[in-house]
Parts: C-alpha cells; structure tokens; sequence
C-alpha cells in the first residue's frame, strides 16, 4: 500500500510539472487553477500572501544541504567580483584594445591594479582546504563565497585546488546568472532574499576576511561587524584583506573619535597583506 501510494505521488507531482512546462513551451499564461497541486503552483508560490513560505524555504534549503555534506564550519569570503586573475585581465586589456574600444581598455586597465587580489585569494582559499583535509569533520573549516566571480571566484578556486569541498551562496541579479565553476555543485546555491543570503552566510562562519570590493563588500562587512558588536552573534575573526585599500577607503580612527563608535570597536578587526597572514589570524584566534 505505501508503495502504491508514494507512485501516486510522484505522478501527481510529475503530471503538475509537466503541464508546467507544456505552459512554458507554447508561451502561455499561467492562469488560476485551483486543481493544481500547491506546492507545483508557481502563480500561488510567487503570491506576495507566500512571501513567508518563499523565505522559510530558502533558509532551509541550503541548511539541510549543507548537513548532509558535513558543513559546519566556514571561513567566509567576500570582495569585489569585478577583479579578475592576472592572465586574464591582461587577455581583456588585449581584445578591447583589438577591437578599438579605448574605454574598455582603461576600464580593465584600472582594475588590473587590483588583479594581484585574486591571486591572494586564490592562495588563501587553498590554504584553508589543505588544513582541512586531514581533519576529522567537526574541525574542517569551508570556503564560503557568494559565489559569483572575482575574488568569490578565487577562493573557491583556491579550495577547489586545495581539494576541499566549498561552497557558494549566489544571488540571482541581472550581472550576475550563475555561480562560478569552481563552486562544489552540491554545495552551489541561489537565493532570491539577500536577507536569507546573509544568514546563511553567518549561520556557520568561523571567520570572516573581507577582501577590496565596493557597495556589496561593504554591505556584508558592516553587516557582520554590526552583529558582533552588538552580541547578536558570536565574536569571530575579522580579517581586512590589503590594509592600504581598507585604511585609505574607511577611516575607523574618525568614527571612535567621533564618539559614534567605542574605542574597542576598533579592535573587533584586523589588517593583513598576505594569504599566510590572513590564514594565521584565524589560527590564531582559535589556537589551531
């Protein structure tokens, strides 16, 4: 009987799919149909009365994934995903140039400055899943990213060649479809919800190093160190990545001798300038 019972199931679910696609197929509209089983009813789904349910669901989604694969600890990754590797903004410079588009041209020879970035995170990501790899579960720590490309890309690039499993938490924006191709596919999701997107990339982190990158770096740093400072979540490393760029961008001194924030805030972070000093902050921190 459960046997008979799990078939029905699964055709009425398949039935609801495919009526969907036959929909998508021919271009047509999707029209009320109260016949139409919920939980394959987009036109219910996307009602603004579900938001709620949409918002449960991206919040565990991920969350039983990432059980299933062991992930408990994660070192979280951010920084602009406009840097490129070295070889290949020098390939950009030279097709833009070929095609006569100076604009172009300057445009990728103002962030080829800044290409060295990729190849630190790229180090520090493998740094971080050669430690790993021998460790028993409960002590491997994960390279998390919003795993988009430039310096999201380089670290699960560096984990990928460390050998480690990690993971990318995507974003569905019109620049930015798909997650890069050094993401672990079982461990590649996409969110809807930045809200939902940030929980989860606090949920697990053991350490944060934030990377030179603009509006959307700067979000998720203050995000973090916002939380901290507050005790709404747990004291981990915070490690700012290329101190010039951080120093010149953000002056830290200003706003504690403005009083909007206290001196100790201050020391809730710390600057680095290479991978090994990056990855020994976070030894440190934990006594590794």
């Amino acid at each position: 009987m459960t046997s008979k019972t799990h078939d029905l199931h699964d055709k009425r679910l398949a039935d609801a799919w495919a009526t969907l696609q036959a929909h998508s197929d021919k271009g047509l509209p999707l029209d009320r149909d109260p016949s139409r089983l919920a939980f394959a009813d987009p036109e219910f789904l996307l009602r603004r009365e579900t938001r709620g349910l949409r918002m449960q669901l991206e919040l565990m989604k991920p969350d039983l994934q990432m059980r299933e694969h062991g992930i408990e600890n994660t070192v979280v990754v951010f920084g602009s995903a406009r840097f490129r590797s070295e070889e290949e903004t020098r390939a950009l410079i030279a097709q833009a140039e070929a095609a006569g588009d100076a604009a172009a041209a300057q445009r990728w020879q103002k962030l080829a400055r800044n290409a060295h970035y990729y190849e630190q995170a790229r180090a520090f990501g493998k740094l971080v899943a050669q430690y790993s790899n021998d460790k028993e579960p409960e002590d491997k720590l994960f390279i998390c990213t919003g795993g988009g490309p430039g310096i999201m890309q380089a670290a699960n690039r560096g984990s990928y060649e460390g050998g480690g499993l990690n993971i990318g938490l995507a974003i569905a924006l019109p620049m930015e479809e798909e997650a890069n191709p050094y993401v672990t596919p079982a461990l590649s999701f996409k969110f809807h919800y930045f809200a939902i997107r940030k929980m989860h990339f606090m949920m697990r982190a053991k350490a944060l190093v934030a990377f030179p990158g603009g509006f959307g770096t700067l979000d998720e740093l203050f995000e973090v160190v916002t939380l901290v400072q507050t005790r709404k979540a747990k004291q981990v490393p915070i490690v700012l990545y290329g101190s010039d760029y951080w120093k010149r961008l953000i002056d830290f001194a200003f706003l504690a001798d403005e009083g909007v924030i206290s001196p100790e805030d201050v020391k809730l972070f710390e600057y680095v300038d290479t991978p090994g000093d990056a990855w020994d902050a976070i030894k440190r921190f934990y006594e590794l």
